[in-house]
């Protein structure tokens, strides 16, 4: 009987869909406003951090998108067994 009533986890439709808007919206922020981004990596000094924090912000933000996207769809990392000696 327990087996017929497993719990289900909750789908993070949500999260996945925020974490959706805010992607799309950086992509366009980024897409829309090249010269002035450009410009302002291309000047040296301090500026050249600007890319690699911009990369982080893109990486952080599509990943989980992209992480909660492949739960919905139930795609799930495998886990490894303990081998027994």
């Amino acid at each position: 009987m327990a087996d017929v009533m497993q719990r289900t986890k909750k789908k993070p439709f949500g999260m996945a869909i925020l974490f959706g808007i805010i992607s799309i919206g950086l992509y366009i922020a980024l897409l829309g406003n090249q010269d002035i981004l450009n410009d302002n990596f291309a000047k040296g000094g301090w500026f050249a951090f600007l890319p690699i924090v911009t990369a982080f912000v893109f990486s952080y933000f599509h990943g989980n998108f992209t992480g909660y996207f492949w739960t919905i769809l139930g795609v799930e990392a495998s886990k490894k067994k303990k081998e027994v000696k």
